[in-house]
């Protein structure tokens, strides 16, 4: 049996009606830009996250950019974060002009380990960014305690997180400000590119909202700031819409696919935890193996897709060459053994029990 990696038309199918009709009636209304599915969106999604404000912007790269350069924060300044991460993150700091500075990860959330964060500071430092990977939380308590006592911004990276939670609180109402995205892949996917910061500052959402429509404030044409052009459309918005309605469903099968996983393969494969302050929402299933290479080669014979998530880390990609002598060595070894799985709600048991079978054959012949 073939099993893929993720299933976007799976997702697609299951709301097809719902989603046909929300395209189609933003087709017909003529507003396709900062219209009426925008607005609704954005209180709908404050509101299921748990915060005063949500600004819609066109990526999750953008809402960490334009977070960061609504803070002030650019040329000069340093930004604490991982180097086990979507290159996206580093991508957004030093594209406001900051610098990423990249610490290292803990080796079984594979999230920031807040005990690099002192070692990491300097009179340049503005902000952290923690990144909820793979739908684990990062500890967020130490970071917080750093932040404040050291005067910084915290900017959460939740891009792989939607309804993950650290001890009861959600990510993205920890920090100044959450950021999300919705690529298609993401726990609540757009059918394209879009994103979104949360924050309970209304000046901070308002200056991302005029910086996102090219630093335009409430007077059209007036603009206050040099902007971007950075926008959730409306066809977007609407589909998110119709999405975010049964997110908190497929978050539950997401979490019915990684119990399945785990009753199967403990003591078989080093699995993902979740920590007991934490509630993971298994945006991606992360295995680990000191034969990665022999193992993800087996399942590919046997139908099931894989992908590595991240092979190279930050700090050693060729756009990060100058920070590339840092020393992570918990980063370093994750990278050459970690493996994602299949896990999408709309994954069969017959495809589960492939999967499953195909990684205890392998085990057994090694």
């Amino acid at each position: 049996m073939d099993v893929p990696y993720v299933d976007l038309a799976a997702g697609y199918r299951g709301l097809k009606e719902e989603i046909d009709e929300a395209v189609l009636s933003v087709l017909a209304s003529g507003a396709y830009v900062l219209g009426g599915n925008l607005a609704a969106f954005e209180d709908e999604f404050a509101s299921w996250v748990g915060t005063s404000h949500a600004v819609g912007v066109g990526s999750g790269t953008d809402a960490l950019y334009l977070t960061l350069k609504a803070l002030a924060i650019g040329a000069g300044d340093e930004v604490i974060t991982v180097s086990h991460t979507a290159v996206n993150t580093a991508l957004s700091i030093s594209k406001a002009g900051a610098t990423p500075v990249f610490i290292d990860i803990e080796a079984d959330t594979y999230c920031l380990d807040p005990a690099g964060l002192e070692a990491a500071l300097s009179e340049k430092t503005k902000a952290v960014i923690p990144v909820h990977l793979y739908g684990h939380p990062v500890n967020m308590d130490p970071v917080l305690d750093f932040a404040e006592k050291h005067g910084l911004f915290v900017v959460e990276d939740c891009a792989q997180a939607h309804g993950a939670a650290f001890n009861g609180r959600s990510v993205g109402t920890m920090g100044v400000a959450g950021c999300f995205s919705f690529y298609p892949t993401k726990n609540l996917g757009a059918c394209g590119d879009g994103g979104a910061v949360t924050t309970d500052d209304s000046d901070l959402a308002a200056r991302i909202r005029s910086l996102s429509n090219c630093g335009q404030g409430s007077e059209r044409y007036r603009n206050i700031y040099r902007g971007e052009v950075s926008r959730l459309d409306e066809l977007q918005a609407a589909i998110l819409r119709v999405k975010l309605k049964v997110l908190d469903h497929a978050t539950e099968r997401r979490r019915q696919v990684a119990d399945y996983y785990r009753k199967n393969l403990n003591g078989v494969l080093n699995l993902p935890v979740e920590k007991g302050w934490a509630r993971h929402v298994y945006h991606l299933y992360v295995i680990r193996s000191p034969q990665r290479g022999e193992l993800q080669a087996f399942l590919a014979r046997c139908g099931v897709q894989t992908l590595v998530h991240y092979p190279v880390p930050a700090h050693l990609q060729p756009a990060y060459a100058d920070a590339a002598a840092a020393s992570l060595p918990v980063t370093g070894q994750a990278v050459h053994e970690i493996l994602s799985i299949p896990i999408f709600p709309e994954i069969s048991e017959a495809q589960l029990q492939a999967v499953v079978l195909a990684l205890r054959e392998f085990v057994a012949q090694t």
